[in-house]
């Protein structure tokens, strides 16, 4: 089964709810970038975020980046993409990062990440100027630092669950997913408590959706208390869109002298997409043919 996201509300209006599911789109990050289980646990939280936060989009053509540099990171930067539609993609600087656990065994994501740094929102709806968020990691474990990305830039009250639940022996990925709750205009302060009550209870997402919980009965269990009603529900996935006709547009920035440089001593050019490790390889024949449309009358 694919992994999905569900997005519901209280019947007054109160409070939202966004539960995922993104256990094989990070299995298959793990896969595609060989992640040591640091960097797998940090590229896999980062995409579960930012999956819920495209999911909020509604324009056709809009997306959404996170950027997380942590001072002295082991990962370096992580970067996280999605689209409005269910698209997401990403990748970590450094997949190899070393790994530390706490002592109770869980891994030490906040020691990779950094736990100073900055996290970058931004959102592009296609029409213009993407907007852009900034603010300082509070922890370098993610989630609190999603949480204090709302709270400071968009003054909206926030709670942020995000798990990665990996095997102890072969560090592949067993379970992955996210919760989002969020205090709407309408919320009194009796909502509040209720809400506040519920998160204390929850369990881990990785422990709600190992117990078989659906990512329906996850949302419901955070707003217990309250009448539900489903917003919407959609597939997720991994996905890249690098195509050979973006890296043709890209190399047509260059000038001609830098065009013919990049062919190596074998007469290639070989672009490699961050996102999906991709070879897009050019002869110097073609690079040629790139220059020529280049020039030509559009």
């Amino acid at each position: 089964m694919s992994d999905r996201i569900m997005r519901c509300i209280t019947s007054d209006g109160a409070v939202m709810a966004a539960a995922v599911d993104t256990s094989d789109l990070v299995f298959t990050a793990a896969k595609i970038h060989l992640t040591s289980p640091a960097a797998t646990a940090a590229l896999g939280r980062l995409l579960t975020a930012v999956a819920i936060m495209g999911n909020q989009l509604k324009q056709d053509n809009a997306s959404i980046t996170l950027r997380i540099k942590g001072d002295n990171s082991e990962t370096g930067a992580i970067i996280a993409v999605s689209d409005s539609k269910g698209n997401v993609r990403g990748y970590v600087e450094n997949p190899d990062c070393p790994t530390e656990y706490y002592s109770n065994g869980k891994l030490n994501v906040a020691k990779a990440v950094g736990k100073t740094g900055i996290l970058n929102v931004m959102r592009d709806y296609g029409t213009g100027e993407p907007y852009i968020g900034q603010v300082e990691l509070v922890s370098g474990e993610i989630a609190e630092d999603i949480t204090s990305y709302y709270a400071t830039s968009e003054q909206i009250p926030t709670v942020c669950a995000l798990g990665v639940l990996l095997n102890k022996k072969t560090h592949e990925v067993m379970l992955a997913g996210g919760l989002l709750i969020q205090l709407l205009p309408g919320a009194d302060n009796e909502t509040i408590d209720k809400i506040e009550k519920n998160v204390s209870e929850l369990e881990p997402m990785t422990t709600m959706l190992a117990k078989g919980m659906t990512i329906k009965e996850i949302c419901e269990k955070a707003l217990n208390g309250f009448e539900v009603e489903v917003l919407d529900e959609m597939p997720i996935h991994y996905a890249c869109s690098c195509s050979r006709e973006k890296v043709i547009n890209a190399f047509i920035t260059l000038s001609d002298d830098d065009i013919r440089s990049l062919a190596d001593e074998k007469g290639f050019a070989e672009a490699v997409c961050h996102f999906c490790k991709k070879k897009h390889r050019f002869s110097k024949m073609q690079l040629e043919q790139i220059i020529k449309q280049k020039h030509s009358p559009k």
